[in-house]
């Protein structure tokens, strides 16, 4: 059926229509046949209704032409006449077949109202669909098709009123249905009050497609002689931005302007603010990230509407207008942007060149604490799980979602001094050896560039031994990173060397909390050589 709002009565009908095209596909027997009857007078009656409403539709298209006096509306009156002309003249041809499928089956019992046989099936088969499929199945179906095709000039979307079992909804989940045609299906071993309900239930949806086609039709009548009050050129072009060696595409027209209307306008149900002077008013709104394909746009529509009054009635014009959202190129700037250390303040900057001023930066993070910093677009994130996605908006509008990895702190490296200089532990000191030693934890090079504030080590505990062959000489913990070793150096002899084993590192964060550094557990060796 044709699109729209339905009225009470059309449901009704509808309805009624499905319960017929159910009770055919069922082919139900004749305890039965009386309701079918009921159901082809109430089609009857709904139908005459119909008449009447189409006659008053013509009766005031009439009046709104005469009072216009427009050749126009002459024009659309003459062309609603030719819709009433056409749907009268294929409603004939229903009531003239019906009328012969009365006669086939024996016409009216001796009351006028009931039929002498309610069902002459094999009467209406042969009436339909004789052998050959000749019959005037075949002529019903080339009518209801062709006026169909007629009225779709001013209903687009009406349906087909001669369906084959596999286009009906219902019929088509038959399975001893589903093959068969228009005439089979409506009119094969059909019960005639049955093939009389199915003929009313067709006048009824053409006489509904006339009053919409007509109602389509009279709303040409309404249509405004709008005088502009200004002339401008003006140009629309697909897109503000072109880059080199692209096409600029556009369109150069004439535009006019009203100002005596005083519409009111909205943009998907806001209302906008009019321009009393030029009767035009400014579209403005944020654009909100969609589905991106694949080259980073999502196209978006907008509805604009625009109401005036004429001769106290709302006319309306609706226009919807296409779009493109371009995907922001989000520019993360850090010393680490494809990894974060885990449990560190990495600090990040994310910029988004193409919002300008615009952009106002909000952040949340999936694995990570995310703190704000002092200016716009920068933040420290700290990761708590092996995986951070942070998603970025503006203004409230998400526009992307940035993954990272997570790396673990790489381990510092102990360094053994003395005198300021690296003991060089595969050269060993002379006898008594140094006189001080102090453990520097020295952090990794890339880490510490990357994340100063996180890479501050130092030693706080380790154990030193003077040790000779198999024997320890002298042994002391130290709860600090250096050592004065003249106590130990005084019993020092040739051969003898210094075990220093490392026992605690500890890492200063960018929080500035001391935390102990595990897995730190180097164990070095210097010998001492004889007096050269």
């Amino acid at each position: 059926m044709a699109g729209g709002k339905e009225s009470p009565r059309q449901k009704l009908i509808g309805m009624m229509y499905l319960v017929l095209t159910a009770l055919l596909a069922l082919q139900t027997n004749s305890a039965i046949l009386m309701k079918f009857q009921l159901m082809d007078n109430a089609l009857i009656a709904a139908n005459g209704k119909a008449k009447e409403s189409v006659a008053g539709q013509i009766a005031t298209l009439e009046k709104k032409a005469a009072e216009a006096n427009r050749a126009r509306d002459k024009a659309i009156l003459e062309t609603a006449k030719g819709v009433q002309a056409r749907t009268a003249e294929t409603i004939a041809y229903l009531e003239s077949m019906r009328t012969e499928m009365i006669k086939l089956g024996g016409g009216y019992a001796e009351d006028g109202v009931n039929y002498k046989d309610v069902s002459a099936e094999d009467k209406m088969a042969a009436y339909f669909i004789p052998p050959g499929n000749k019959g005037k199945a075949l002529e019903l179906k080339t009518k209801l098709d062709e006026y169909v095709e007629y009225i779709k000039k001013w209903v687009p979307n009406a349906a087909p009123l001669a369906l084959s079992a596999k286009e009906d909804p219902i019929a088509s989940k038959d399975e001893h249905q589903r093959t068969k045609g228009f005439g089979e299906l409506y009119f094969e071993a059909t019960p005639m009050v049955a093939s009389l309900a199915t003929i009313s239930q067709k006048e009824n949806a053409i006489l509904r497609y006339q009053a919409e086609a007509l109602a389509n039709i009279a709303g040409k009548l309404d249509e405004l002689d709008i005088k502009p009050t200004g002339f401008g050129a003006a140009v629309s072009a697909e897109s503000k931005t072109v880059a080199a060696g692209a096409k600029y595409v556009g369109s150069l027209y004439l535009a006019a302007q009203t100002n005596n209307l005083n519409p009111t306008m909205t943009m998907d149900g806001r209302p906008l603010q009019v321009d009393p002077k030029t009767g035009m008013a400014k579209i403005e709104f944020t654009a909100t990230p969609g589905a991106y394909d694949k080259d980073g746009n999502a196209k978006k529509t907008f509805t604009g509407v625009i109401k005036f009054k004429k001769n106290g009635r709302d006319t309306t014009f609706t226009v919807k207008q296409e779009y493109i959202v371009a995907k922001p190129v989000v520019q993360v700037q850090s010393g680490v942007v494809s990894s974060l250390y885990l449990n560190c303040g990495n600090k990040l900057s994310i910029q988004v060149p193409a919002l300008g001023s615009t952009y106002d930066p909000s952040f949340s993070a999936t694995g990570a604490q995310v703190i704000k910093g002092a200016e716009k677009g920068q933040i420290t994130v700290v990761p708590t799980e092996g995986k951070v996605a942070i998603k970025v908006s503006s203004n409230g509008n998400a526009l992307s979602t940035e993954n990272f990895g997570v790396r673990l702190i790489p381990k510092p490296e102990i360094v053994l001094m003395s005198g300021g200089r690296p003991v060089n532990m595969a050269v060993g000191a002379d006898v008594p050896g140094p006189r001080e030693l102090t453990l520097m934890a020295k952090p990794d090079e890339t880490f510490k560039n990357s994340n100063p504030d996180d890479a501050k080590y130092s030693v706080t505990r380790f154990k030193i031994t003077l040790a000779r062959q198999k024997r320890q000489i002298a042994t002391q913990d130290v709860s600090a990173n250096a050592i004065n070793l003249s106590g130990m150096a005084a019993q020092a002899k040739p051969g003898d060397r210094y075990v220093i084993q490392v026992q605690e590192v500890k890492r200063k964060n960018f929080r500035g909390s001391i935390e102990p550094v595990s897995g730190v557990n180097s164990v070095m060796t210097v010998s001492l050589n004889g007096n050269q």
